[in-house]
């Protein structure tokens, strides 16, 4: 008898669907390739699509993490893209200069002098939001279009191509047998949960996002919070920039990181993080970044032609959103399947005599 009602309460879950669409898009690739799951112990290293599905999926689950605080504030950041190119080029240029590219000292500097570049983007970003109060979808625009041109101009327009042992230790090395970049993901992932969800930071991110006015006459340095988020989000897609240039050993400003942004949001949205701001979800973030990447290898895996593979990639996205909406489960699925909670349908009066004794009602919206 109580199974049902449990049943009800865990679809209603917000991670719920984002798993299920998760399991589901795993599930599709066994049939064309058998040892889907398999995972390889081979030098030292461990191997396998499973592996290789949160190694790529690092740079996207980092840019994603940022972006989810930028939501929450009720904003967008649409420079994360040419944040990454930015970072990738000025980092692998200044390495490509050394006389020991695998120097420790060079390597971190490079990497300390690209970081740096992503934190003034990122206060850029805040100022313009935060303080000159223009929408956060013109102001992040302009290092969008912009930011792509500077990291042309740093890599002269070319591939800057670099040999460095410890740099490709960031994105494309192995640490007790797994891939280098899970770690640094996960303490990314680790340190944004503690600090908001540990302390009261998260609170006031939220508040900015439900109401950032409201939050101002209240105390809260609305502003300040907003030019925090945008300095984090631009952090995360700088560290995410290294990783992708250390894999590859190399910068493109063209072509580095072009259109992250886009499934950053989709991520969001899909780990139930609303882009009206307010509520936040960092484990669905991380759901929704895992379900973006699993999709792209499982296009790959069953063979959908390369000029159809995005129309793949959207259907996909737009089944997972509507089954995230409880109007669109309550439609297809029937009210009680549909209702938030899990909960029963509310009861309908049937008695429709007008009471003397009720006393009336005042609804205040």
């Amino acid at each position: 008898m109580t199974t049902t009602p449990r049943w009800r309460a865990l679809t209603q879950h917000h991670l719920f669907w984002p798993v299920a669409v998760l399991v589901l898009l795993l599930l599709i690739n066994v049939p064309f390739t058998p040892d889907f799951f398999a995972i390889k112990m081979t030098g030292g290293h461990l191997y396998g699509s499973l592996v290789s599905i949160v190694l790529f999926g690092s740079p996207l689950i980092l840019v994603a993490v940022g972006m989810t605080l930028v939501i929450a504030t009720g904003g967008i950041d649409l420079s994360v893209g040419a944040v990454v190119a930015i970072t990738g080029a000025l980092t692998c240029s200044y390495i490509s200069d050394q006389s020991d590219q695998g120097a420790l000292a060079g390597v971190f500097l490079a990497m300390g002098i690209g970081l740096v570049a992503a934190v003034v983007c990122g206060l850029w970003n805040g100022f313009l939001v935060a303080r000159m109060g223009i929408q956060p979808i013109i102001a992040t625009l302009i290092i969008m279009v912009a930011g792509r041109g500077v990291a042309q101009l740093i890599t002269d327009g070319q591939i800057i191509t670099i040999n460095s042992e410890p740099y490709k230790l960031i994105g494309g090395g192995y640490w007790l047998t797994l891939p280098f970049s899970i770690f640094v993901v996960a303490a990314v992932v680790a340190v944004t949960v503690a600090l908001t969800r540990r302390t009261a930071l998260g609170l006031l991110v939220e508040a900015v996002g439900g109401n950032a006015e409201a939050s101002r006459l209240v105390g809260i340095r609305s502003r300040r919070i907003k030019i925090m988020v945008y300095v984090f989000c631009a952090l995360c897609a700088g560290i995410a920039g290294l990783m992708i240039s250390s894999n590859t050993s190399a910068a493109d400003g063209n072509n580095a990181g072009l259109w992250i942004e886009l499934d950053a949001i989709l991520a969001v949205v899909i780990g139930g993080t609303s882009l009206l701001g307010g509520r936040f979800s960092i484990g669905g973030t991380v759901v929704g970044a895992l379900v973006i990447q699993t999709l792209t290898t499982t296009i790959y895996t069953i063979g959908v032609p390369t000029q159809t593979n995005l129309v793949f990639k959207a259907a996909v996205v737009i089944v997972v959103c509507l089954l995230q909406s409880p109007k669109f489960r309550a439609k297809v699925f029937g009210a009680r399947f549909g209702a938030k909670g899990g909960g029963k349908p509310s009861a309908t009066p049937t008695d429709t005599t007008p009471s003397t004794a009720t006393a009336p009602k005042m609804e205040v919206s």
